[in-house]
């Protein structure tokens, strides 16, 4: 995980922060930043640069480890899962909480599907080419 990557992040106040922290894990994961059987920061290491009560690095890291996302083996390192049916499933998990998200924020203003999906694919389109490396603008 490059420095770059752990000052990326900026919490939110609607939900816990070790929850925010999983999904960081889970979006670097998704996007390649680290993968299967990668090293990551110790719990005090994580706090410190998230600048994050260690409790709340000791309780993302237990979410992780109750989800499988983690392994971490008696005094090594914790390792992210090299259990590919878990990896794969992270990406589908996070396209289908902002989808929800976004379904539950735009209902109510009734727009026709073939509508949305339109202005979706042209809002993507553009903003992709928008970033500097052609990838994704988040």
């Amino acid at each position: 995980m490059t420095e770059e990557h752990k000052l990326g992040v900026s919490f939110n106040i609607r939900e816990p922060v070790y929850i925010q922290v999983v999904r960081y894990f889970k979006e670097q994961i998704a996007t390649g930043q680290i993968g299967a059987g990668d090293k990551i920061p110790s719990r005090r290491e994580l706090a410190s640069v998230m600048k994050i009560n260690a409790n709340t690095a000791q309780k993302a890291y237990k979410e992780m480890e109750e989800q499988g996302l983690i392994v971490t083996e008696g005094n090594s390192p914790s390792r992210i899962t090299q259990d590919q049916q878990i990896l794969s499933s992270i990406r589908a998990e996070l396209i289908e909480s902002a989808v929800d998200i976004f379904i539950s924020s735009i209902r109510n203003i009734q727009i026709p599907v073939e509508e949305l999906v339109d202005i979706i694919k042209t809002k993507y389109t553009s903003e992709r080419k928008l970033s500097p490396e052609g990838g994704d603008t988040r």
